[in-house]
Order: C-alpha cells, then structure tokens, then sequence
C-alpha cells in the first residue's frame, strides 16, 4: 500500500504540468542559451519565458530574477552577496550589524554565523510561544544606533507553518534605508506573495517546495547592485551567476510558478486550509492533551504541527506506516532528540519530542486526511494506551 503523503514542506512532487514543460529541453531544445544559432534561441527564449512566470507569481520584474540551484543558494546569495556589496560601498570597508530571526531555516542561520565569524555584528529575535517573531524586538532593531544594514526574516516557518509579519519589517527597513531578505520556500505558491507589498529586496524561492524538480530555485533581486556575484564566471544571469543556466529546472519552475498563480486564483488556499482544519478536528476529538502549537496564529494553510502526548513522534509516525510525515524539517529528520526550533518556543523537553509535522498538498483529499486521522488516532491509542495515567476516550 502506497503511504498518504503529509510531508509536502519536505518537498512536493513534480506536477505533470511541469514535467511536461520540461521535456523538450531535454530533448529537441537542448541548446546552450548563449549560443548564437537556433538551438541556443530557443533555449534562450525557455528561460526567459520562465523568468517572466517566476516574476509574475511574486509581482516582480523579469528582470529581478535570478535563476539558483535551490533555495539554499538563493538565500546564500542574498546574504553573502548584500554584505559583500554593503562592504564594497563603505569607505572603510568596515564591519556589518545585521538582524534575523532565532528560528530560521539553517540555509540562512549558517551565512549569518559565516558572517558573524567574520566579525559582522549578528543580533537573533526569539519567538513567542505559537512560533512567531517577537516583532516589537525584531523593530526596536531598527531604531537602535546604528541601525542594521541587513535584516532576514522568513515568509512562514517550514516545520510550524506559522506566517511571520514581514510587511512590518519590510516598512521598517525602507524608513531605515537597510536591506531586507525574505525567505519565501515554505510561503511561496501556498499563500499571495507580493515582494512590493512585503517590501523586501531580495527573496528566495526554492522550486522543490513549488511541484517543481529539486535543484532548481531563485532569487529576487530589486535592484542588481545590492549584491555581488558568488560565483563569478562566463556573464550569466546578468553577471550575477557564472555557469550554463539550468534551462530545464528553469522552466520547469517557471512551469510551477504558473500552475501556482492558477491554483491561487482558483481558491486553493481556502481548500488546503480547510482540509486541514477538519484534519485538526478528527485528531483533536479523539487524542486528550493534543496540542497544536500554533495556537492562533496565522498559519500556512497547509501545515498542521502537532504535540502528541506521551508518545515521541518518531515511534508513533514508526507505528503508522499508512502515512508518510515527519517529526519536523527534513534536514534534521531521523533523531529522537526534541526539535531545537520547538524547544526555542519554552516547550518543555519531554513535551517536544511528541512532535509531528502534517503537511498536505494540491492532491491531498478528504478521503485520505480521514484514513490518515484514523491511522494517527490507532497508532497513540496502541501506543500511550497502557502507560500510567493516560486518559483515553
């Protein structure tokens, strides 16, 4: 039997859209987009229709994108190449104060600790307990003396979901003329982004998380002078990323960004959101102690992070193989210790290890989020149901 899939913030499969759109770039369109015949036309002309989709998807001009491997390189780029630029534009060339936030995902925390070795001043805002932003901290930043130079905030939080108030920093930097980076991966297709109403200069997208193929992404960039290339090479992507463009991924996310425009106009948000609602609901009724560690805050539609009591996630998602989930981020799956980013919320230890990760996708059903409640449902009963003072229904 063929799991129901929950794991859609790991990653999403390739849509049949978009594997359709690749296909001839593999094959008859294979050319190098530099090269001055028909082939390399053609492959030209892909990627730059790709390039318009991606812009179209976030409101962006085809020209602010940027084409990466991943979204981890988008943001690699977007932080280390703002501070080379930042520095180059210096007279002294001196040190940066940069802000971000405690529970980013580790593509963004690693450049910033980079930086910080380096002797960037770095300066981390914690959460609150449902796993947002401590925002009044995340401003006061900005009225501080200096005032940072660079501020990364994620769009919504891969293991939680829970959606973080970038609009708020977005105006803040504007007022204090620093830069600001979204991290867009988990937020991007599932909710409206618009990078002029968020008013970043640069966010990441990662086309996996998108129904497109893994090692493809991209990164908006408002203005090409605020970042230095990391990889120097033969002029691409306007001298921002040496290398042959992958022309294929390219178009294939540029594939994915409309499909996700089309699912957005078409009200997907609202059905991802309900389905997961009622998910919720089922699980609620019948697990006593279940914890949603949301709370009410804003949430990707799609994304369900629940505490089961006296269980660890692990061995309950071990004993319900009728699904396909995680105990949290993808990059850290597979070990029984608590997840640090839940843990960071003031979640007690022991509490932290019932963590699991519920996340739907386009093709998730009513029918299968009902099999996948009775299954989770089964499992803790078999589980928690003989240990001492477990309170079953």
């Amino acid at each position: 039997m063929t799991p129901i899939y929950l794991d859609h913030n790991a990653t999403t499969p390739v849509a049949p859209e978009v594997l359709d759109a690749m296909l001839p770039y593999f094959r008859e369109r294979f050319g190098n987009p530099s090269s001055n015949h028909r082939f390399g036309a053609e492959a030209k002309e892909g990627l730059e229709k790709a390039r318009e989709e991606v812009a179209g998807l976030i409101a962006a001009e085809p020209e602010q994108i940027l084409f990466t491997s991943g979204g981890t390189e988008a943001s690699q780029v977007a932080l280390l190449g703002a501070a080379a630029a930042l520095r180059d534009r210096r007279p002294d060339g001196g040190l940066l104060r940069i802000v971000s936030f405690l529970l980013e995902h580790p593509a963004t925390l690693e450049p910033l600790a980079l930086l910080e070795r380096g002797g960037d001043r770095v300066v981390l805002v914690p959460a609150d307990p449902n796993g947002v932003v401590r925002i009044d901290r995340f401003l006061a930043e900005w009225t501080a003396e200096p005032a940072p130079d660079l501020a990364s905030l994620m769009h919504a939080h891969n293991e939680t979901g829970a959606i973080q108030p970038v609009e708020r920093v977005g105006e803040a930097s504007r007022r204090a003329g620093g830069l600001f980076h979204v991290d867009a991966a988990q937020s991007i297709g599932k909710i409206p982004v618009d990078v002029g109403r968020i008013g970043c200069d640069l966010l990441s997208i990662a086309g996996h998380k998108l129904y497109a193929p893994k090692g493809v992404g991209a990164l908006f960039v408002r203005d090409r002078r605020a970042i230095r290339p990391l990889q120097p090479g033969g002029g691409q992507e306007g001298g921002l990323r040496g290398g042959t463009p992958n022309v294929a991924g390219a178009v294939g996310l540029g594939a994915a960004c409309r499909l996700a425009a089309r699912r957005l106009a078409e009200g997907a948000t609202q059905r991802l959101a309900g389905l997961r609602d009622s998910l919720w609901q089922r699980l609620d009724a019948a697990i006593p102690g279940l914890v949603r560690t949301t709370g009410p805050a804003p949430t990707l539609p799609n994304t369900l992070h629940l505490r089961f009591p006296r269980v660890t996630g692990n061995a309950l998602l071990a004993a319900t193989p009728e699904i396909a989930a995680s105990t949290g981020s993808a990059c850290h799956a597979g070990s029984d210790r608590p997840p640090a980013g839940i843990v960071a919320l003031g979640v007690p230890e022991e509490e932290a290890l019932g963590s699991v990760r519920l996340s739907l996708g386009h093709g998730s059903t009513e029918e299968d989020l009902a099999a996948a409640a009775a299954a989770l449902i089964r499992s803790w009963n078999s589980l928690a149901g003989g240990k001492p003072g477990a309170d079953l229904r």
